[in-house]
């Protein structure tokens, strides 16, 4: 019978108990039933059911949380989470979407929660008094009111993170990034404009507009609003973080923060390399996302460091800044955040940098504040590799190719070394980043004479000539070489025992791209024109090539004026050797003696004319107008010779002129090279005068018709003593400028010029003018009075006549061609076409 009581008491107290939890339940905010709780607990305790009436407590609390609390709370989201990609586009631009929603949504189901937990401490409170009772009994019901609470906050997480919809994320996103976004327009707007897009922002004290604390009792209304803000954004992460969100939420608000940050290097940075934009960045990073997660840690409790482990290990951040910028002391959680931020600000502008280098380079030296910026970046992330990388790829395919001309590949080379030297003065990735364009030039025919040209052309290296004015590339690579020196003699002799001990405690070694068989990267020194001779090979090689051009220069110099020649040939004796330019002093030591001897054979004849008292004849010319230039054939490049027959006037000015240089200079004897040279002639026609400076053989060409206004191709060609060939080519100078006319002869081979009088008459042939001016500009290019030039033409002419030249030859006549063609024409196998003969298709 005993046995039988024990049974009913305890299903009697097992029913009260449950008739009181569903009374607790359905209290709407009464816990009076609580109290009566007690006592029916402590005899199920008693005996030994805490367990069981803990698990049907807490089965009881899910069932109506999940009916009451979870399906209302996710019903708020439906819309959206059912919605297309199109419609949630629509949700996410409406103002007050998803604040108000989620808040409210918040707002209920933390109530609901908040009421179950004292739910939850009524039963724990039972249990305990229960234990307190019992002291020296051990009883289950310990274990039971500890982990009660728990267990209950960990049913909500899993109810609430089961029933989880796959977009819920996704709206806290939204939410953040609109909050953060706001608030961003708050602090920029505090000042009464857009603050934070002026570069000049932070030279100005407005830091003091927010105070760290984010007390909402402010009184300016900019200052009010942003600290409501703030309060709100607090709330909303307070509940989830009640609700276990508390990971999701700080992926969420910290994804928005990395998108905003994202954003404004993006929009300080830009197109503008001109402005440096890292020092901006930082700064913006400490006004407004730093004073965010300052002023929403300190509303969430977060803010104070946890100081007292029992580890006794000091934090490695303890020697980062003590203090921010009307923050104050930062926490250790604020630290680690500035750290994060940084970085993501670094990476974010670096990878801008590098992905724009080439048009960075491109506009360098305008474009070194944002050379220094990627510097500073590529310091922090240590990412050089993705640099090289990404900078190789943009150089193969925008600048190494077919239809990029040397010297624009030359000149995007120079610019890159000086930019990278700026990036990383050991030159270890300029090493990696230079081999292909080096590769690359190497394959090309007219690498060796650009590169002459570029050092010597006074355009400063750039290719838009923004140099200095009259300075070439070779005269700034020597005072960039002076520069180092100095540098480095002052890092020399301006070093103490403590300070080089320092240095060599910071050494470091070379990084992993570095070439081993190069030095190291301490030792290491850039070279520019090093670097550019590199390309060649061989030192002897550029000289060879400056020597040819600087030949053909002088040659068709007029006026003895070579200053700048010679400075530029001091600048070359610095880095190649006096023994190596030797030849090159020789050839301008001749131009120098050439206008100290046309100085005095001049006064020498011009006194003989006046002892003798002859009087000069109309036809003859004055030696004033004669300037020679004497070489020493022995150190100079081989000279292309042509013959020309020069009109007698001429011949017997430069028979006098040799005569009394033999006198002056006996036993030396002058030897003509009368295809070489300018001649400045005035033509002087019926309505009009014409001034050309032309070429021996076209003055030659153009004073024949003084003797008569007609001649035939043949007939002036013997008179000037030149192949007929040559004459056509060279007599097309004149009828592209209207001054001779051509006309078929009697001869199909052999045409007539004759000397345009009237300018009605050079109308009549403009169009044939056009022509032959085209051609002549093509001829006059191909031209050269130095026969290393010229032999590299005919080695490609060859080529060509072994396409051209049959056996046995061509000897057919225009209008014998122009029959057969005709013929193809009416057999269909070709087609004319503006008058010209294409292949039918």
């Amino acid at each position: 019978m005993q046995l039988v009581d024990d049974a009913d008491g305890a299903l009697d107290s097992w029913a009260r108990f449950c008739d009181l939890s569903d009374e607790l339940f359905g209290g709407a905010g009464d816990l009076s039933a609580g109290p009566r709780l007690a006592p029916v607990v402590a005899d199920l305790c008693a005996r030994g059911l805490a367990e069981l009436l803990r698990d049907q407590f807490l089965r009881s609390l899910e069932g109506i949380f999940r009916s009451n609390a979870v399906k209302k709370f996710w019903q708020q989201f439906h819309p959206y989470c059912n919605s297309s990609a199109v419609e949630r586009i629509k949700f996410c631009v409406q103002e007050n979407w998803p604040e108000d929603i989620l808040s409210k949504a918040l707002e209920d189901i933390c109530l609901e929660k908040n009421y179950q937990e004292k739910c939850v401490l009524a039963l724990v409170h039972s249990l305990q008094s229960y234990e307190d009772r019992s002291p020296h009994r051990k009883s289950e019901a310990l274990d039971c009111s500890s982990s009660l609470m728990p267990r209950y906050q960990l049913m909500v997480s899993s109810v609430l993170l089961t029933t989880l919809p796959l977009s819920f994320p996704e709206i806290l996103n939204v939410y953040f990034k609109k909050k953060l976004e706001e608030l961003n327009i708050m602090m920029a707007g505090l000042d009464g404009s857009d603050a934070f897009n002026n570069h000049d922002l932070f030279e100005r004290n407005n830091t003091s507009a927010w105070h760290s604390e984010m007390d909402i009792d402010g009184q300016e209304p900019g200052i009010s609003e942003s600290r409501n803000l703030v309060k709100n954004i607090g709330k909303v992460v307070r509940d989830l973080r009640y609700l276990g969100f508390t990971s999701m939420t700080e992926d969420s608000y910290s994804s928005a923060i990395i998108w905003l940050l994202k954003s404004k290097v993006h929009e300080l940075a830009g197109d503008d390399y001109r402005i440096p934009v890292l020092g901006c960045v930082k700064k913006w990073i400490q006004a407004v996302p730093l004073k965010f997660l300052h002023a929403l840690l300190t509303y969430l409790g977060d803010s104070l460091d946890n100081e007292s482990g029992s580890s006794g290990l000091k934090s490695p951040l303890a020697s980062r800044p003590s203090s921010f910028p009307g923050i104050g002391v930062p926490s250790e959680a604020l630290v680690r955040w500035h750290m994060r931020l940084e970085y993501f600000a670094y990476e974010t502008l670096q990878d801008l940098r590098i992905g724009k280098l080439f048009e960075i380079i491109v506009d360098y030296p305008e474009s070194s504040p944002a050379i220094e910026d990627l510097k500073q970046c590529l310091e922090y992330t240590g990412q050089h590799s993705k640099l090289v990388d990404s900078f190789i790829s943009s150089l193969r395919y925008r600048l190494l190719t077919a239809g990029a001309s040397t010297n624009d590949i030359l000149h995007q080379y120079v610019s890159t070394i000086k930019a990278l030297r700026t990036i990383d003065p050991t030159g270890v990735f300029l090493e990696a980043v230079g081999e292909p364009i080096r590769d690359y030039l190497r394959g090309r025919k007219d690498t060796i004479k650009c590169i002459v040209t570029m050092l010597t052309d006074g355009s400063g290296g750039n290719a838009n000539g923004t140099g200095n004015a009259g300075d070439n590339l070779l005269e700034e690579l020597n005072r960039d070489a002076e520069n180092q020196e100095n540098v480095d003699y002052d890092e020399h002799t301006n070093i103490d025992e403590k300070q080089a001990w320092l240095n060599a405690e910071s050494w470091e070694p070379d990084p992993v791209e570095a070439d081993p068989l190069k030095g190291s990267r301490n030792r290491r020194k850039i070279d520019i024109l090093g670097l550019i001779v590199s390309i060649i090979g061989s030192k002897d090689q550029l000289v060879n090539e400056y020597r040819v051009m600087l030949a053909e220069k002088l040659l068709n110099k007029s006026d003895f004026d070579i200053d700048s020649d010679i400075r530029t040939l001091e600048l070359l004796k610095i880095h190649f050797g006096e023994s190596s330019m030797q030849k090159c002093e020789i050839m301008l030591n001749d131009l120098i003696d050439s206008k100290r001897t046309n100085s005095n054979i001049k006064t020498s004849l011009s006194k003989t004319s006046q002892t003798v008292g002859t009087v000069q004849e109309e036809t003859e010319l004055s030696h004033e107008v004669l300037d020679a230039t004497i070489i020493s054939s022995n150190f100079w490049p081989p000279i292309q010779t042509e013959d020309l027959t020069v009109p007698a006037s001429v011949d017997q000015l430069l028979s006098d002129y040799a005569k009394r240089f033999h006198q002056i200079k006996t036993p030396r004897k002058l030897l003509w090279k009368k295809n070489l040279g300018t001649v400045k002639l005035e033509l002087q026609f019926e309505d009009r005068s014409m001034q050309f400076t032309v070429a021996p053989v076209h003055a030659a060409i153009i004073m024949q018709f003084q003797e008569k206004p007609s001649w035939t191709s043949k007939t002036l060609a013997t008179a000037i003593g030149v192949p007929v060939d040559s004459l056509n080519r060279r007599i097309s100078f004149w009828t592209s400028k209207g001054v001779l006319t051509e006309s078929v002869g009697p001869d199909a081979d052999d045409p007539t010029f004759t000397v345009v009088d009237s300018t009605s008459d050079f109308n009549k042939n403009s169009t044939v003018n056009q022509l032959s001016e085209r051609f002549q500009i093509t001829e006059e290019e191909g031209e050269s009075s130095i026969a290393s030039v010229e032999e590299q033409l005919r080695k490609e002419m060859t080529v060509y006549e072994m396409f051209c030249i049959a056996e046995p030859s061509y000897d057919k006549s225009l209008q014998q061609l122009q029959s057969f063609l005709s013929g193809l024409v009416s057999d269909e196998k070709l087609e004319m076409r503006d008058e010209s003969y294409l292949l039918r298709k």
